[in-house]
């Protein structure tokens, strides 16, 4: 349907893989999760996602959707979070894009990705799941829950025990975390990705700001609010 210059998708009348691609078009840039955990013996595995974001600070909690596999079982990530009760986030910078890549190949179980894709673990401070050397940050997180939506994904919530940052992308006074620093890749639609760079301020107003901007550019406007 088509109104004002734009087509209304209703998604009671796509497929699910329809309303996948609106969706990952739509919602950008996405952050990665670059997810490390280990299952029952410890072996780690590391797959990245880009259904993730940062949901509350307190308590602080991340959510991270994980797609079940054709045959409708859960995916290494999923069952090792829920074996363990952990797992850690890493954000994927520009620097080890390509490896991150490496880890998305999907390797049978059992098949340690960071080794093949030259990466290398650090033991956690607080969970048992590592975090990978290379990223310049981690999030330690806890499972606080895990929703069942559908047929095809499961959203996992995880709860933030300790983040890890790199030296020098941080000011240890203000905690104002250096974007250039951190250099972080953004998932588009398709095969699309987004670097980080280049980016600018833009501080929210206050009422009275607005009232003075908006006074100068149409004085009913201003009055009226």
């Amino acid at each position: 349907m088509t109104a004002g210059g734009a087509t209304c998708f209703a998604f009671d009348r796509l497929s699910p893989r329809e309303r996948y691609k609106i969706l990952i078009g739509t919602v950008v840039p996405r952050p990665i999760a670059f997810v490390t955990t280990v299952d029952k013996a410890g072996t780690v595995n590391a797959a990245p996602y880009s259904f993730f974001n940062c949901l509350s600070a307190d308590p602080a909690i991340v959510a991270l959707g994980v797609e079940f596999r054709k045959d409708g079982t859960s995916k290494d990530t999923a069952r090792n979070v829920q074996d363990t009760g952990v797992f850690t986030v890493n954000i994927v910078s520009d620097a080890v894009l390509d490896k991150m890549n490496v880890c998305a190949v999907p390797f049978p179980p059992g098949t340690d990705e960071l080794a093949a894709a030259g990466l290398h673990a650090v033991a956690g401070a607080y969970v048992a799941s590592p975090r990978i050397e290379e990223c310049p940050a981690a999030l330690e997180c806890r499972h606080y829950q895990t929703l069942h939506i559908g047929q095809s994904r499961e959203i996992i919530l995880g709860e933030v025990l300790c983040v890890h940052l790199r030296a020098g992308i941080v000011d240890p006074k203000t905690l104002h975390v250096d974007p250039d620093g951190l250099d972080a890749i953004g998932r588009m639609g398709g095969h699309g990705y987004v670097r980080t760079r280049g980016g600018f301020d833009l501080p929210t107003m206050s009422l009275d700001e607005w009232q003075a901007i908006a006074a100068k550019a149409s004085p009913g406007l201003a009055s009226a609010s």
